[in-house]
């Protein structure tokens, strides 16, 4: 996932020095580093403990055979980056460090700094591979084959080789390979792959169902909607794989420090050699000697590599609970909210709409005046018409009704049983001079009139999402100062869910520009260093999905649009999901600190140690790979976060 620092002439901290892990094979380093480690313990004992002839010949010669076996990697590393012009990197201050080491004859320190860096190196790159496998393992939904129906057989194939419309078979502990509509069957779907739901859905004919999905049980044919490679998880897979190119601004500070950094380092282990033995009247071979420890000491590895770790760890982490983050820029964005922008429906509503209260009169009950509506909008397929026939929930006999009419931007007229109805809103009552009760929620009441007597009205609302609840005091409760609602709805509607959900501010009655230009105005007075979030359905707000800080695009599995335009998505249609993604940003970037702080501090420490005499090379090198190690290991506790 994440691209070689080695290839910009930054700090090539392990941008070159996994590679015989994952090259060769775990075995092969083990046979390797065990060869070396071999030779130089057989050195020791032949060079300080054993009284036979040529001992100490033996032993160097063991000496320089473990050096080239364990260091020859980094000393090639070390010429070819000089030969390109990147000279101060991990590879030269090792180089550098060892081979002085063994000029002022201490060949079995130069082994030990090379051994232990690699057996450092290879328990960090096992770390590294495991954490990456655990995100690709997360991100295991790439199906692998599709059987695809042509000419009545059923042919197996690759996913890419599906046209759209073609017929394929999905069986049961198969994944779905592509997205289609269910032709025939039925089954219960394990979306959590995508979703993050442990929760199955059930998917019967004519359902939309999404690549990635595994078939629990039953058999499902099903219509192609799209090719794999506009599947969703195709966009899921590329999504999550590409996010590890958007840095956060700590890893791109990171980045540049250690590149102004580790000249610093060489430039002052040369001053630490010399101004000592020429104005101090220090000896030679002790200062020489604190410079290398201080050389190895400064390796600025434990950053490089355990940072860019820690935020791909937390994408890893959101990905397994259904949000999808596009960088580790945004995820740092996250963790800093101030102010967040919902959009109304279909974020904090269901976009479902619902008769939420009848009001009958003049001799009418609820119940004559919901059947009334109920005949008047039969035939109409408005989402209005569609909740009232969900409310009456009664079969209607379409042969009593005739002379049905749709009377544009007013309503419908029709008759039942030879009584005229008509149903709509203020201004079908008023052409047809019916006096009618007037409603403070009147873009959402649906006014019934018969024998053009007035015989009530219904009021229709988009229901909240149970989810809503009680997701402005959680925000409050994490330090997000303001929560705003912006909405093209009637003001009425707007500030009752404003109310009901604890909003700071509603802003209703907006058509799309004024969206942009009422978050322009809040992105103003929001804090320095703090961000904005906007948080929508993703097909019509991308002009402000791309405006704030962090563009949240709701429950948007599938949406092209939202994909395109949200910096984060959340898979699932739970505002929820929102408080969990800002929790897990702000563990991510917590981890993130404690690894600079951790490794700054503890070389900062072995620094002044080395630099007045008490820290040698061997200290130095546990000083190197154990604090490499630790942040390491840090950093995965992003990826097992619950």
């Amino acid at each position: 996932m994440h691209k070689n620092t080695g290839e910009h002439g930054d700090c090539h901290c392990h941008g070159h020095s996994h590679d015989h892990h994952h090259g060769e094979g775990g075995k092969g380093t083990v046979i390797w580093l065990a060869t070396g480690a071999a030779a130089f313990f057989t050195a020791i004992l032949l060079y300080y403990v054993a009284n036979v002839p040529w001992s100490d010949y033996i032993a160097l010669g063991l000496f320089g055979f473990s050096y080239i076996l364990l260091g020859g990697k980094v000393l090639v590393r070390m010429v070819r980056n000089i030969l390109r012009g990147q000279i101060f990197d991990e590879n030269f201050l090792m180089g550098v460090a060892t081979l002085g080491a063994i000029a002022i004859n201490k060949p079995a320190e130069a082994v030990t700094v090379m051994l232990f860096y690699q057996v450092g190196e290879f328990l960090q790159g096992l770390a590294v591979a495991k954490s990456k496998r655990q995100i690709s393992d997360l991100m295991d939904i790439r199906p692998d084959y599709a059987h695809v129906i042509r000419d009545g057989e059923t042919f197996t194939v690759s996913p890419s080789e599906v046209n759209i419309g073609e017929i394929f078979i999905v069986k049961a502990g198969e994944k779905i390979p592509l997205d289609g509509t269910v032709t025939e069957g039925e089954a219960l779907l394990d979306t959590s792959a995508l979703t993050g739901e442990s929760v199955p859905r059930r998917a019967r004919v004519a359902d939309a169902v999404l690549s990635g999905c595994i078939n629990q049980n039953g058999v499902l044919t099903i219509r192609a909607t799209q090719t794999f490679g506009a599947s969703t998880v195709s966009k899921i897979l590329d999504l999550v794989e590409n996010a590890a190119s958007k840095k956060a601004p700590t890893e791109t500070f990171i980045r540049k420090f250690a590149r102004f950094y580790t000249p610093a380092v060489v430039f002052g282990a040369v001053l630490l050699a010399i101004i000592p033995p020429l104005f101090l009247g220090g000896d030679w071979y002790t200062w020489v000697s604190r410079a290398l420890v201080f050389l190895v000491i400064s390796c600025p590895c434990a950053l490089v590599v355990s940072i860019p770790l820690g935020f791909m760890g937390g994408i890893g982490g959101a990905s397994r609970k259904g949000i999808l983050v596009k960088g580790g820029n945004y995820l740092e964005a996250l963790a800093h909210l101030d102010t967040v922008v919902f959009d109304k429906t279909g974020t904090l509503t269901q976009g479902i709409f619902k008769v939420t209260a009848v009001k009958s009169e003049n001799g009418h009950d609820d119940s004559d005046v919901l059947e009334l509506a109920a005949q008047a909008e039969v035939f109409s397929n408005h989402p209005i018409a569609r909740s009232i026939l969900q409310a009456y929930g009664q079969d209607i006999d379409t042969t009593l009704l005739e002379n049905y009419e749709e009377i544009a931007g007013h309503g419908v007229r029709v008759t039942a049983n030879g009584r005229e109805i008509f149903a709509g809103n203020s201004k079908l009552m008023d052409k047809m001079n019916i006096s009618h009760t007037l409603s403070s929620t009147e873009g959402t009441t649906v006014h019934v009139a018969i024998n053009g007597v007035y015989a009530g009205c219904l009021i229709i609302a988009d229901e909240i999402k149970p989810d809503s609840h009680g997701l402005t005091e959680t925000l409050r409760g994490m330090g997000i100062r303001k929560t705003v609602m912006l909405t093209g709805d009637v003001p009425s509607i707007a500030q009752e869910i404003g109310e009901t959900l604890g909003l700071d501010e509603v802003h209703a009655s907006l058509l799309p520009h004024q969206k942009v230009e009422k978050v322009e105005a809040l992105c103003k007075d929001k804090p320095q260093r703090k961000t904005l979030a906007f948080v929508g359905d993703g097909i019509n707000d991308a002009p402000v999905l791309a405006m704030a800080d962090v563009g949240i695009a709701m429950g948007a599995l599938g949406s092209d649009a939202a994909i395109e335009a949200a910096d984060v998505v959340l898979m699932t249609d739970e505002p929820a999901k929102l408080a969990e993604a800002i929790r897990i940003a702000r563990f991510t970037q917590r981890v993130v600190w404690q690894n600079i702080v951790l490794s700054l501090g503890i070389k900062f420490l072995f620094i002044v140690l080395a630099t007045v005499g008490v820290s040698s090379l061997w200290e130095a090198v546990f000083a190197d790979v154990g604090v490499s190690l630790l942040a390491v290991l840090n950093s995965m506790r992003i990826v097992r976060m619950r």
